[in-house]
């Protein structure tokens, strides 16, 4: 049997994106948390936030690194597996890329060492100016990855001269707006999946009745959070799904589901293709729907599969699929925060069980989320590497055989699954273990070492729990460790 060196190609850069993905899009949004808790420290002096910010720099600094290590691994398929795309598109993709080494990782490796060596040598204004240029550098890295993938899939600001794409206008390529709206799903889904993560913690302490008062605060932030930033997600999703309709309409057709052109349109809900006859065997749909969430209005036209040549049509499944996970947990992420929300509001948050056990398994959905949605946008691309002008097959290195391309991949395969395995589980022992006790590193001068404070806890059904705190701390009770709630 003969191996494919394209396809087996494109399986290994999902594979080391999938590891690699998953990285940064916790750090952006936890760095900006981090950010956050020590300002809330710097102005209330209250041990809890040392508390947490502590832990949560910990989760940090190991997630930050599989994401460094994972992503210099992937730039390499660019030159050993995709030559002739870094070759063509090099004055384009190179300075993107390279931008994104002199100013995110500059900032971030710099500023980094200051969170993690720095609180007891520099002031705490400068410390905190330093988790914000960490939390800036993860953003920027996002901004330059985004925009170069976003001129790939929606080209602009460029002329191609010698069968090489050669930029004409930087401003157009970083001022596109299918580039932004891209760019803001991102970091939105970014910190949804630092919300989820964070709550789903907090949620299982308090199934656990451990590390109370970090959990009630890891839930009501991370909620609150995702509560606050899912309704816009959702809109923007929205958007991106318009320019999709514009300007990628192979893959617009595939998501959508239905073969031929349809006035009204249906809304495909779940399907199973029969790809050769141009059909779907099994179908669930709603009728109209889909003219009037793709329109705005019931009886709108709405092109088919059939509408696209076979040769330009990418897969129909992963697209089709990926996109209904995605959007499915972006409701259930929904539901959950704003019934957290209600529950919060009538002080019954912490002492709900059938609403902590969902809260705690929805740890990896925002993960799940951006996974799906980047094998959307990607898979359908298909079978364009930049949409509409290079072919992912034109892209490959012609001298790569499929049998060298299978053993790195499973080379690949061996060293992550050894590699990343200790540092998930090291990542859950820490998770496990839970904010320390105390503070690390000294407190400064003057500043007293207090219990659990009014500040660390929101209201209860039978009054504020600030109320019994002050009572507590009164009888020397130096922690809170379990809920007062009834």
């Amino acid at each position: 049997m003969e191996l494919d060196p394209i396809l087996l190609s494109r399986i290994q850069f999902a594979f080391l994106i999938t590891f690699h993905i998953i990285f940064p899009s916790f750090t952006i949004g936890l760095a900006a948390w981090l950010t956050v808790i020590e300002a809330m420290w710097m102005r209330t002096k209250n041990p809890i936030y040392r508390r947490v910010f502590d832990f949560w720099l910990k989760v940090f600094a190991v997630s930050f690194g599989m994401g460094v290590v994972s992503g210099i691994i992937m730039a390499f398929q660019f030159g050993t597996n995709w030559s002739v795309l870094s070759e063509v598109t090099g004055a384009i993709q190179g300075p993107l890329l390279g931008y994104e080494a002199f100013t995110a990782f500059i900032l971030e490796a710099t500023f980094f060492g200051v969170m993690l060596f720095g609180r007891n040598r520099v002031s705490p204004g400068f410390y905190l100016f330093s988790c914000a240029m960490v939390a800036l550098g993860t953003t920027l890295s996002s901004f330059w990855i985004i925009a170069n993938n976003s001129w790939m899939q929606v080209p602009v600001g460029h002329e191609i001269v010698d069968g090489r794409f050669e930029p004409t206008s930087w401003a157009t390529i970083l001022g596109s707006y299918v580039f932004h709206i891209r760019w803001a799903h991102q970091i939105l889904a970014a910190y949804i999946t630092t919300g989820t993560v964070v709550a789903a913690t907090g949620a299982w302490y308090l199934l656990r009745k451990v590390h109370e008062p970090e959990g009630r605060l890891f839930m009501r932030w991370g909620l609150s959070l995702v509560a606050v930033i899912i309704p816009f997600q959702l809109a923007i999703g929205h958007l991106n799904g318009e320019y999709t309709r514009e300007h990628q309409l192979s893959k617009f057709v595939m998501l959508e589901g239905r073969w031929q052109t349809e006035q009204p349109a249906r809304l495909v809900l779940i399907a199973w293709p029969d790809v050769e006859n141009e059909r779907n065997i099994f179908e669930i749909a709603i009728p109209k729907l889909g003219s009037f969430i793709d329109d705005g209005t019931f009886t709108a036209e709405e092109p088919g599969i059939v509408t696209i040549p076979r040769e330009d049509r990418p897969p129909f499944l992963i697209p089709f699929y990926g996109f209904r996970i995605m959007v499915g947990l972006g409701l259930v992420m929904l539901v959950i925060s704003w019934t957290g929300m209600v529950l919060w509001a009538r002080g019954k948050l912490y002492s709900r069980p059938w609403f902590l056990w969902p809260t705690f398994l929805w740890f990896p959905s925002g993960f799940v989320a951006i996974i799906t949605g980047w094998y959307t946008a990607e898979v359908g691309r298909q079978p364009w590497v930049v949409f509409g002008l290079l072919r992912t097959a034109d892209a490959h290195t012609p001298s790569v055989t499929g049998i060298e391309v299978l053993t790195t991949l499973i080379a690949y395969a061996v060293v992550y699954i050894i590699v990343f395995s200790f540092g998930f589980y090291y990542i859950y022992k820490l998770l496990h273990r839970g904010p320390p006790s105390e503070p690390t590193g000294e407190v400064p001068t003057g500043t007293a070492k207090r219990p659990f404070a009014a500040a660390d806890a929101p209201d209860t059904v039978t009054g504020s729990e600030a109320t019994l705190v002050r009572r507590g701390a009164a009888a020397n009770m130096p922690r809170i460790t379990s809920s007062p709630e009834k």
